[in-house]
């Protein structure tokens, strides 16, 4: 039997759902916006960027970006998020969660203005400011994922806690709907402005010279939302589990939630003390008992983060052939640079609108009522059937009548990451860990899957190249075929489905009850032996 809860922490698993709740929803989302808008709007302006810096007008196409360029200015804002969740995660543990949340948003404020202001003539000077400047917007990125998460989950009632973590991360999906909003109006309006000749026409003449501020302007709009935000994370009160459980200030927690809340809490110092003297309040994260209580735990996060973001983020692989297919995106000769930036705008924002925003939202509705388990292990099990039936029959989908079906399994494949694994593997880390090592297990969780992204969005691109060398994109090397990539994603989903089996379902209970932390110290041992993963 559980040991008794502290008031006001009690009082927060049964509160009813509250102004304040959708207070944190929106605080808390408006970072994950602008991590989106700053993560995905760089696909936006690669295609603008090798026209203006790598184009050479002898030439019967417009410039590209060099394959180690394209992956430096696509990947690096990667390897700063995979950090910062790292760091972030950990500082976040031994600071407060509201200390490091503003200093996260001070850095990709600075550093998406920065990335605009990559002024120079020379390329390798402008690629490599920009490159600067993304890894650090990368690395402030990474620290909202351990801490946007953690802070909704400690705020939150146990009855709808689920839906409220999740919303918060469903507004990535409204962050790439506002990236390529902006990207639509700005081309838009450069493109009336400065109206040009397409490629074919004038080679010269495609590539007027203002196009150089459409890139920097959506870039550097990221910074926006924010600074607008930057006011309000300052003024949420530190989470009671942190301030109590981890701080051990019962006196300062009673008070913040007491303005929080709308009712008067004591000060339950003794309660406090005796609850963070139990020895389940003690170890830490490389000991023996984390291993027995929650090591297993931790690979499931991890592992099924990771191999989610391979093929999440792999998509990147098919949407050249499904543009083309619908006609969204015509040969680029037959466009004008600003052109280009429109047209695959509008390809991402009719994304965004059809699959990417209703699937998150799915998760929002359900969470609470099928839990986490169900819709992880349904979503990975609906990835792996859509993404063999993509890859076994693949020379049927890739006839020109065929085209519209491959669409619609596509669809099906990212609504179900979505309505799936996308969400619950940011939820569950923020719920099954102890409060002082909570937001570091988040980080470590979200930082494999930062390095599955990596893998799926760049050793996918190589991998998935023709075996042909004459038919390889141009500068990569011949690869396993697109097929064969296929079949292995769906393997990598399959593996996802398996490991999703060591992730325990956390739907209903409150954080002390999942993590043991209101254990009586004589519980524990027997605890650790009858521990189980797998819901029942």
């Amino acid at each position: 039997m559980a040991g008794e809860q502290i008031g006001v922490l009690n009082a927060l698993d049964v509160a009813k759902t509250q102004w304040y709740h959708f207070t944190a929803i929106v605080i808390a989302g408006m970072g994950f916006f602008t991590d989106a808008y700053d993560l995905f709007c760089i696909s936006l302006v690669t295609k603008l960027l090798g026209r203006i810096y790598y184009t050479d007008t002898l030439k019967e196409k417009p410039g590209t970006l060099p394959p180690n360029v394209a992956a430096a200015v696509n990947g690096v804002a990667f390897c700063g998020t995979l950090t910062g969740q790292l760091f972030f995660g950990w500082l976040g543990d031994k600071m407060g969660r509201k200390k490091v949340y503003g200093i996260t948003l001070i850095v990709m404020v600075i550093c998406s203005i920065g990335s605009g202001l990559s002024f120079s003539d020379n390329s390798k000077a402008v690629i490599t400011t920009l490159c600067f400047f993304r890894f650090w917007l990368g690395f402030g990125i990474g620290g909202d994922y351990p801490l946007s998460a953690t802070i909704m989950s400690e705020y939150a009632n146990k009855k709808t806690r689920g839906a409220f973590i999740a919303a918060v991360f469903a507004m990535q999906g409204f962050g790439i709907l506002g990236g390529g909003i902006v990207a639509l109006i700005v081309a838009g309006a450069f493109n009336n402005s400065f109206n040009a000749p397409d490629y074919a026409t004038n080679r010269e003449g495609s590539l007027v010279p203002q196009a150089d501020y459409v890139w920097r302007i959506i870039l550097m709009f990221g910074a926006l939302p924010a600074a607008m935000t930057y006011y309000w994370r300052m003024k949420m009160p530190e989470t009671a589990r942190y301030t109590a459980l981890v701080a051990k200030n019962a006196k300062q927690a009673a008070l913040d939630m007491s303005k929080v809340l709308q009712v008067e809490f004591q000060a339950e110092e003794e309660k406090v003390e005796k609850f963070t003297s139990r020895s389940s309040q003690s170890y830490g994260l490389f000991t023996k008992e984390f291993a027995a209580r929650h090591g297993l735990h931790l690979v499931g996060t991890t592992t099924t983060w990771f191999l989610l973001d391979i093929a999440f983020y792999s998509q990147n692989l098919f949407q050249k052939d499904i543009f083309t297919a619908i006609g969204w995106i015509p040969p680029a000769k037959t466009m004008n640079a600003i052109q280009e930036v429109y047209k695959i705008a509008r390809a991402q924002t009719l994304i965004a609108l059809c699959s990417t925003v209703p699937g998150y939202w799915f998760t929002v509705i359900f969470i609470d009522y099928v839990g986490r388990f169900a819709i992880q292990l349904m979503g990975f099990f609906f990835m792996t059937v859509f993404m063999f039936a993509l890859a076994i029959p693949y020379d049927h989908w890739t006839k020109k009548e065929n085209r519209i079906g491959f669409v619609v399994m596509y669809s099906f494949t990212f609504f179900f990451a979505n309505f799936g694994p996308n969400a619950t593997t940011f939820v569950v880390p923020a719920e099954i860990f102890p409060a002082r090592l909570r937001s570091t297990c988040h980080g470590i969780s979200a930082a494999a899957g930062k390095a599955g992204a990596i893998v799926g969005a760049f050793g996918f691109l190589y991998a998935s190249q023709s075996k042909d060398k004459t038919k390889t994109d141009a500068g990569y090397p011949p690869g396993i075929g697109m097929k064969n990539s296929l079949i292995m994603l769906g393997v990598i989903n399959f593996f996802g489905m398996l490991f999703t089996l060591l992730v325990p379902e956390s739907k209903g209970k409150s954080l002390e009850e999942l993590t043991g932390e209101n254990e009586e110290d004589q519980e524990i041992e027997h605890q650790v032996a009858s521990s189980r993963t797998v819901p029942v």
